[in-house]
C-alpha cells in the first residue's frame, strides 16, 4: 500500500477509464480538503479527483499550506520557506497518484483556491513536466515563488483557467490583474475572468470553470 505524502479524499473516476485524468485539488489558507471536494460529484466523471490537506493545523478542521503573518508592518507576509517546502511536498504527491492511480500524465489538473491558487501557479512553473492544466481561482502569482528564469519552451503546453472577484477584500483583484499579462508574454494559454463577489466562487463562476474541464477532457484524451 502506498504511504502518500498528504491526507486527501479520493473521488474515482465515475466510468471505467485505464489511464484516468488526474484532478487535484488544493484549498485555500484557514479551510481543510472537504471544501473544495464538495463539488466533486458536479465535475466531469472520467476525472481521478483528489483532495489534499495542507500539513499545517490551525486548529480544528483548519490547515494551512505555510504561514500568513497578519501583524507585519507591510500587512500580511507569506512564509516562502513554509510555500517552497509545501510546494516540494505536493510536487511528490502527484508522483505518488500517477503512479497508484496509474493517472494520464497529459491529463494533470491543479485546481487551487487562495493560497492553493498560488501553489499551484509556482508548482506549474516549477514542475512543468508534471502539469498540464491549471485553475486559478482567488489567487496571485506571487514573483517569490516563481523561478529566476522561465523558459518559454517548458511552459508552452500550459493552459490556464484564471478567475477573482472584483470585490475580493482578501486578495486585492489589482494582483489577480496582473496574471493575464504575465501569461499573455510567455504566450501560454489562459483566460482570466472576475465576477461581482468577494473572497468566495460565484455559482457562474463554477459553470464557467466546468465547462473549461470539460473541454479539456475532450481534447486529445
Amino acid at each position: 500500500m502506498t504511504n502518500f505524502s498528504l491526507h486527501h479524499v479520493i473521488r474515482q473516476p465515475k466510468i471505467k477509464i485505464e489511464n484516468p485524468p488526474l484532478l487535484l485539488l488544493l484549498h485555500g489558507y484557514g479551510s481543510n480538503e472537504m471544501d473544495l471536494f464538495s463539488f466533486a460529484d458536479e465535475l466531469p466523471q472520467e476525472f481521478l479527483i483528489v483532495s489534499a490537506r495542507a500539513p499545517l493545523t490551525l486548529g480544528t478542521g483548519s490547515y494551512a499550506w505555510y504561514t500568513i503573518h497578519f501583524d507585519t508592518v507591510d500587512g500580511k507576509f507569506s512564509d516562502i520557506p513554509e510555500a517552497i517546502k509545501a510546494r516540494t511536498t505536493i510536487a511528490n504527491f502527484i508522483d505518488e497518484l500517477i503512479k497508484a492511480y496509474n493517472v494520464n500524465t497529459n491529463k494533470v489538473f491543479l485546481l487551487g483556491f487562495s493560497q492553493g491558487s498560488i501553489l499551484s501557479y509556482s508548482l506549474a512553473f516549477h514542475f512543468p513536466k508534471k502539469i498540464n492544466y491549471v485553475a486559478a481561482l482567488s489567487g496571485y502569482i506571487n514573483q517569490e515563488l516563481l523561478p529566476k528564469e522561465i523558459d518559454k519552451q517548458n511552459v508552452a503546453h500550459l493552459d490556464f483557467f484564471v478567475s477573482h472577484g472584483s470585490v475580493d477584500q482578501v486578495i486585492p483583484v489589482d494582483w489577480a490583474r496582473n496574471t493575464k499579462p504575465f501569461l499573455d508574454k510567455l504566450n501560454i494559454h489562459n483566460v482570466y475572468t472576475e465576477y461581482p463577489v468577494g473572497h468566495s466562487v460565484a455559482p457562474q463562476n463554477f459553470w464557467d470553470l466546468k465547462i473549461w474541464l470539460e473541454q479539456r477532457i475532450e481534447n486529445n484524451s
